[in-house]
């Protein structure tokens, strides 16, 4: 089964870079994007993604309080940020909200370990 994943970033570029490599893996699926947090909200209820890969500094809503609403939610997909702002305090941020965090200059080689651990997760039934 392929892997879902949600793009929720306000840049047009970077959005086209991610999801041309997503497009080259096997078994992965791109659903959809999303500009902001309060759209992205609204598309993970309507495509129901297995990953989000979000940015952190959004307009509208940023990723940090679009995870945060997430967080408690039963059926949460997977979150990572992905963001030039590779702080600290933005790793921490992102671990307390339970999620990963990969820095956008060096997305391919951060995004390919988390990609092939859930289709190894999915294969060997521990979902």
């Amino acid at each position: 089964m392929a892997i879902k994943i949600l793009l929720v970033d306000d840049n047009p570029t970077f959005v086209a870079a991610v999801s041309a490599f997503l497009q080259q893996l096997p078994d992965v699926s791109v659903v959809g994007h999303a500009p902001d947090g309060v759209v992205g909200l609204s598309q993970i209820a309507l495509h129901k993604p297995d990953l989000v890969l979000l940015d952190i500094a959004m307009p509208v809503m940023n990723g940090l309080e679009m995870a945060a609403r997430l967080r408690g939610q039963a059926d949460c997909p997977r979150l990572v940020f992905l963001s030039l702002h590779d702080s600290d305090g933005y790793h921490i941020a992102a671990q307390g909200l339970g999620a990963g965090f990969v820095n956008k200059a060096n997305f391919v080689d951060g995004l390919l370990p988390i990609i092939t651990g859930m289709q190894r997760d999915d294969v060997d039934g521990r979902d």
